[in-house]
């Protein structure tokens, strides 16, 4: 199982609102190698950490690919770059932001050749990306504690969990 979490809360300049956007790196997403087999729904969540930046829209999706994960990160900043993302600064508001959650349960850290960390190392922390992960893989566990999703969620602040609002499909 590969996962990716999709996350943004800023419209773009070629798509528009933060679903459109969203919507157009998944349809990228085939050209990078990279085939989508399952999507969770729509999640609106304040932004973490808090702030006074605009609700994110969230979802994560469930992948199949034969790109290392180094080159697969590297695929998802290029569509990124592709839907107008400029990075800057760690927390600003985003168009997109396309994180790479877990790679078939490996288990590494940042090293002088990758600062590729997996499983992403605040997966486990937030309800934005476990919310969406138990819904499409409810049966996923976290590489390293071995805790099942529902477990981890159940971890969570509650106002965390309940602050995650499901959106209908258009």
């Amino acid at each position: 199982m590969i996962l990716i979490a999709l996350g943004a809360n800023l419209p773009s300049a070629a798509y528009g609102a933060p679903r459109q956007t969203l919507e157009a790196a998944l349809r990228l997403m085939p050209a990078h190698g990279v085939v989508v087999r399952r999507r969770s729904s729509w999640y609106s969540n304040p932004a973490v950490p808090a702030s006074i930046q605009p609700d994110y829209l969230n979802a994560v999706v469930d992948v199949d690919t034969e790109l290392p994960p180094e080159v697969l990160l590297d695929r998802l900043h290029q569509i990124e770059a592709q839907l107008g993302r400029d990075r800057k600064k760690r927390w600003e508001a985003r168009i997109v932001d396309l994180d790479l959650l877990d790679y078939q349960g490996r288990v590494r850290g940042p090293d002088a050749i990758s600062p590729l960390t997996l499983p992403h190392p605040r997966l486990h922390q937030r309800a934005f990306t476990l919310v969406p992960v138990a819904e499409i893989a409810p049966e996923w566990r976290h590489p390293v504690s071995g805790l099942g999703v529902a477990e981890l969620i159940h971890r969570l602040e509650p106002a965390a969990v309940a602050a995650m609002r499901s959106l209908p499909e258009p």
